[in-house]
Order: structure tokens, then sequence, then C-alpha cells
């Protein structure tokens, strides 16, 4: 969350010419409501396997780049489907600086809606602790502080 997976993710498939495929609007698309919605009305263990299936029964274009939200890694054998079907990389960031990230946009995010700012950097770093095995995974880590998409589209080419 506020790693720049989604605006990164999009400056990366304009360069390259692929098409961004964002994981939470394919399934709003399938849901016909927000993540957040849908989330709240039928809880985590079912908005999880949905997450699931959708990421590994979609049909993607041939040259696409995936965003996915931050937890997909963590659940099912995710991280295995993504490492074996593409190249994976996490944008890794201390805590403190995704909080300052993410104080512009908190409205838009409830689990962050009431916390004070040392409450947001507690919440990042319990959610880091718990997924950094699966994120530590990922083909490629790169630092997302100054990251650019220059900069990624170099480290694509390299491993591609």
């Amino acid at each position: 969350m506020g790693c720049g997976k989604s605006t990164l993710g999009r400056k990366l498939a304009t360069r390259l010419g692929y098409t961004l495929i964002d994981l939470d609007q394919q399934i709003e698309k399938i849901t016909k409501s927000t993540v957040v919605d849908y989330f709240a009305a039928n809880g985590e263990d079912a908005f999880r396997q949905l997450e699931s299936s959708t990421l590994k029964e979609y049909v993607y274009p041939a040259n696409s780049i995936i965003a996915t939200g931050g937890g997909t890694p963590c659940y099912f054998d995710n991280m295995d489907w993504m490492n074996a079907n593409g190249l994976t990389i996490y944008i890794e960031m201390k805590p403190y600086a995704l909080a300052k990230r993410l104080e512009q946009g908190i409205a838009k995010r409830p689990l962050l809606s009431n916390l004070t700012e040392e409450g947001i950097v507690a919440f990042i770093e319990n959610k880091l602790s718990e997924r950094n095995p699966f994120y530590s995974r990922a083909a490629v880590t790169i630092s997302g502080v100054n990251l650019t998409a220059e900069h990624l589209h170099a480290i694509v080419m390299e491993k591609s």
C-alpha cells in the first residue's frame, strides 16, 4: 500500500507498450462493487478466494503488467503462481516513507482512516512483518525511494 505499484505499473506499461491489469479493478468489475465494499460484506476469506481465482483465471493479454493488491502474494499459492508465470517485483519501502505517501489518500483507505500518523506507521510495520516472507520471494526486490519508470524499465529489460 503506497509503494507505487499502480502508478509505476501504468508508466512502465506505457514505456513497454504493454497492457496494465489492475487486479483490484478486475475484481470490482466481477463483483460490481468496490473492493472495500465487497470485503466488508463478504469478509476477508471470501475476498482472498476471489482474488486468487481472479489472479489465476484471468485471460491476460500477451504482454501485460499486473498490479496486485498488497495481500495478494500472501494467500494460497499466489506468489508461487506469479513467479511461475512472470517476473515478480517487490517495491520495498520503509514504513515511515509509506505512511508519508499515504497521508493524502487516507479517506480512500478505511483501514487507515481512524489512525494517527504513529498508528499508521505501526499498522504498516505490522503488515510488512506479516507479508515480508512472501514479498521476499519476488524475483526482484527494488527500493521504492525515488524509483522511476525508467529505472524500473531498465531492470525489467535486464531480467527478461
